[in-house]
């Protein structure tokens, strides 16, 4: 893959390169950069250089959720505008503003916070604390 979207791939929360697709791949997959591939290891020479990853899928998701789908909803709605906390990003979701209120004291997620800064598991609690 191209070294950036390995990167991103394989990106624990709290850096830039963590993002929606980071989020998902590592739901499903333990992820692992092996090692890097010069742009000369390829005819004609690309102008990037290249990663080779290791996805090893997981028996079951990284967290249990009670919706999947609803989960998969929240991620991408928290990443979809990446510069806005979780409170304004989260909006699209239509949730019941006491609901979104109530998050700090109930499950401990800041909604100030950015999504990037949030693990698979507290997109899981926030996913499974909204939708109830």
């Amino acid at each position: 893959l191209k070294k950036e979207v390995a990167e991103r791939i394989a990106s624990p929360p709290g850096g830039k390169e963590y993002c929606y697709l980071s989020e998902i791949v590592q739901l499903y997959t333990v992820t692992r950069i092996e090692f890097m591939v010069p742009p000369d290891a390829f005819t004609p020479n690309p102008e990037v250089d290249s990663s080779v990853i290791t996805l090893t899928l997981r028996d079951q998701p990284a967290v249990m959720v009670s919706d999947e789908a609803f989960f998969i909803r929240v991620i991408k709605a928290a990443f979809s505008q990446r510069r806005k906390t979780l409170r304004n990003s989260l909006k699209q979701l239509e949730a019941p503003k006491d609901r979104m209120d109530a998050v700090f004291n109930s499950i401990g997620i800041d909604l100030g916070r950015r999504a990037e800064t949030l693990s698979v598991e507290e997109f899981g609690k926030l996913a499974d604390f909204l939708l109830t």
